[in-house]
């Protein structure tokens, strides 16, 4: 058994929360998405990440508009809309009962 994919698995399973997560108080373009995951220890590829903003988007969880760069070409804002942060929210449900349902049995003495 490959621990490395059982791991990567476990990471991709919560990075469409852990995205809408970042984008709940303020929009953000791509690379700050990227670096927020990372700095979490989150490994992530952009490879995997723009798939996955276009699917948010095209399910009317996330908005986006264009801002010019002054360092380079125009960047894409990402913003939740109000159907993404209704999502979100019941996410941060699921993911408190899961997580104590998990800790519960990880943790219970034997």
């Amino acid at each position: 058994m490959n621990i490395e994919n059982t791991k990567a698995q476990m990471r991709k399973g919560v990075l469409e929360f852990c995205i809408l997560s970042v984008l709940k108080d303020k929009e953000a373009y791509t690379s700050e998405i990227l670096d927020t995951l990372k700095n979490a220890k989150l490994l992530v590829v952009e490879g995997t990440v723009y798939p996955l903003l276009t699917r948010l988007k095209n399910d009317g969880l996330l908005s986006y508009r264009w801002e010019e760069s002054l360092s380079g070409p125009p960047r894409k804002y990402y913003g939740l809309t109000e159907i993404g942060h209704t999502f979100l929210n019941e996410l941060n449900g699921t993911w408190t009962e899961l997580s104590d349902a998990v800790n519960l049995i990880t943790t219970k003495k034997q």
